[in-house]
């Protein structure tokens, strides 16, 4: 009778249905699929268009090229690397002369607006 009963709970754990499996962007056309979140894209102001370019990105993006560009001037302080000083161009976009990179992402928004399909 135990033996019956384990049996039966052994085929109850391990009969599982099937879910359907998702098709993601790369499955269906990428330009119709629908992108949110960090893969939404974005058409940044013209003061970050001076950083990233004018052409619409993702989220994701955006970051990347405003991190490339901090990189390229090293602007991140020497001792603490997640400071980063703003110069001239970045000031526009940030509005300080030193934000925490933390802070930076928060910033960035304020200067994108959703692109248009």
């Amino acid at each position: 009778m135990a033996q019956a009963k384990h049996a039966r709970a052994k085929h109850a754990r391990t009969a599982k249905t099937s879910s359907p499996r998702r098709t993601g962007a790369a499955g269906a056309d990428a330009s119709k699929a629908v992108r949110g979140g960090i893969a939404q894209l974005v058409t940044p102001s013209p003061e970050l268009g001076a950083i990233v370019g004018m052409a619409p990105l993702s989220r994701a993006e955006v970051t990347t090229r405003v991190w490339a560009y901090i990189k390229a001037h090293e602007l991140q302080a020497a001792q603490d690397r997640r400071q980063i000083h703003a110069d001239a161009t970045l000031h526009k976009v940030l509005g300080r002369d030193q934000v925490s990179m933390f802070e930076m992402t928060k910033l960035l928004t304020q200067h994108v607006t959703a692109a248009r399909p």
